[in-house]
């Protein structure tokens, strides 16, 4: 048996290390129930160092991984971070994941704060069940098919003017490939032969995102869904992004001069969304059962793990020109019971991709912790885990932002960003626009397209601008 000073030394080399195990090896450390009372120091000790890996393990694509971190949550952690940790992975996509953080959430006596799923008995889905989650945005078969329900909505086939498909060979003619061609296209992990690209692109605030991008073959054939199938479906009016006619200004206007802004945001988005709930989706919308996991197969991405196993089920690829409206698509109820809670407490809810925007025009009554519980458990009721991390209070004497555009008086764009721009537009008019693009090959496009973002906020402002821009870049304007 280890000393105290031999078991933190053990520890710290492990946390502060970059074995690929080390979760595993703390684990089995502390696994052992008998353990001394030395063993409880040294799960204090190394709680805190253990954080940030147990949170990256749990992004990780291996099902294992996040099984894991589940482990060390349940061995290492205090109440308040392990409940955190159990929270983000108790709708987890994998069957064996969710089963066990919900095991885990049992044993250390952690319950939901959840409002019930009236539709659901506990003991079919357990304490944790949740609304979005049962299959799709429908209840699960089995449940069903106990109480059959009468369609309380119109077909959206016919109310959407959407293409009628009854077969495979059907959503092959829709997108113009020959049928034997569906399941190739259809094909996981980014090798020869797949659909995709994977990449990841820095993030503005620090840190990576994974992007994967379909090749030209699948991109035409899921830009043709999106034409043909999902842009007639209309949006919830509170939902601003990626809708036509819709921006960063129309989701920022209702909440000019606003006494309070609460923003909030939505964890993992696009990969929250998988192929379950993407077929729920398509059935929504009224297809069979075959046509919907055809359509589904074609917009969702299983990337592959380094082993050569697939991931299953597949999400929402970020790259996909068909996941900004399936994942709008998936939020409709989202959005209605948001908005809904909102007007019920005197405030305006708008929603831009995964930023969530709720402003009062004057003081609100609620208090504000209450509403956010609300909202969250709102998030966590429809498939969805909101940041706490990421929450913002702004009142009205401080600078309000509502997706890039401060909306405390009119909406305009920042003024540290408008006399940046109007510095470098000097800059370029005394020492020649090459002075100013410090190798960018793309500067005069990022003129122009910035000075139609202004005049798309400030009209005025943005007139002059693309009038000097278009003299700069010798252009003609309008």
């Amino acid at each position: 048996m280890l000393t105290l000073v031999e078991l933190l030394a053990e520890l710290k080399t492990l946390a502060t290390g970059d074995a690929v195990d080390k979760l595993a090896r703390i684990n089995a450390i502390f696994s052992n129930p008998k353990n001394p009372a030395e063993y409880q120091v040294g799960r204090h000790y190394v709680a805190a160092m253990l954080q940030t890996t147990v949170e990256t393990q749990l992004d990780s694509l291996d099902p294992a991984d996040r099984k894991s971190a589940i482990h060390c949550a349940r061995l290492v952690f205090p109440r308040g971070p392990a409940a955190r940790v159990l929270r983000r992975v108790t709708n987890d996509t994998d069957p064996n994941v969710r089963a066990l953080a919900r095991r885990t959430a049992e044993e250390l006596g952690f319950s939901s704060t959840l409002p019930p799923d009236v539709r659901f008995k506990s003991d079919r889905l357990g304490r944790f069940a949740t609304t979005g989650w049962a299959f799709g945005i429908f209840a699960s078969k089995r449940i069903s098919a106990a109480k059959p329900k009468k369609p309380t909505r119109p077909q959206a086939i016919a109310a959407y003017a959407l293409p009628e498909l009854a077969s495979a060979a059907d959503v092959a003619a829709l997108v113009g490939v020959e049928p034997a061609n569906l399941d190739q296209l259809c094909r996981p992990g980014t090798g020869s032969g797949s659909g995709y690209v994977e990449f990841e692109i820095a993030k503005a605030k620090g840190g990576t995102r994974r992007i994967a991008a379909p090749r030209k073959p699948l991109r035409t054939v899921q830009r043709k869904i999106l034409d043909a199938i999902l842009a007639k479906v209309p949006m919830h009016e509170a939902c601003h992004g990626f809708v036509k006619g819709r921006s960063t200004v129309t989701n920022a206007k209702p909440h000019e001069a606003a006494a309070l802004v609460l923003k909030l945001d939505l964890k993992d988005f696009f990969p929250t969304v998988h192929y379950r709930r993407v077929v729920g989706l398509f059935s929504f919308l009224g297809y069979n059962e075959g046509v919907a996991k055809q359509l589904a197969a074609l917009t969702t991405y299983r990337p592959k793990r380094p082993d050569g196993t697939v991931v299953w089920p597949g999400v929402l690829p970020q790259g996909a020109p068909t996941s900004p409206a399936l994942a709008n698509l998936a939020c409709r109820r989202l959005d209605q019971r948001l908005a809904k809670l909102a007007e019920k407490y005197g405030a305006v809810y708008t929603r831009y991709a995964d930023d969530l925007t709720l402003s009062f025009a004057k003081p609100p009554e609620i208090r504000i912790g209450r509403l956010l519980w609300f909202v969250d458990a709102i998030c966590e009721m429809e498939g969805f885990i909101e940041r706490p991390d990421k929450r913002r209070i702004l009142r009205a004497k401080h600078q309000q932002r509502v997706t890039g555009i401060v909306v405390n008086a009119g909406i305009h764009v920042p003024r540290a960003d408008r006399k940046k721009f109007r510095a470098i537009l000097f800059n370029c008019k005394k020492h020649g626009v090459a002075s100013q693009a410090k190798g960018r090959a793309d500067f005069e496009a990022y003129l122009q397209g910035y000075a139609a973002y202004v005049h798309m906020v400030e009209p005025a402002l943005g007139a002059k601008w693309i009038a000097e821009v278009a003299k700069l870049v010798g252009e003609p304007h309008a």
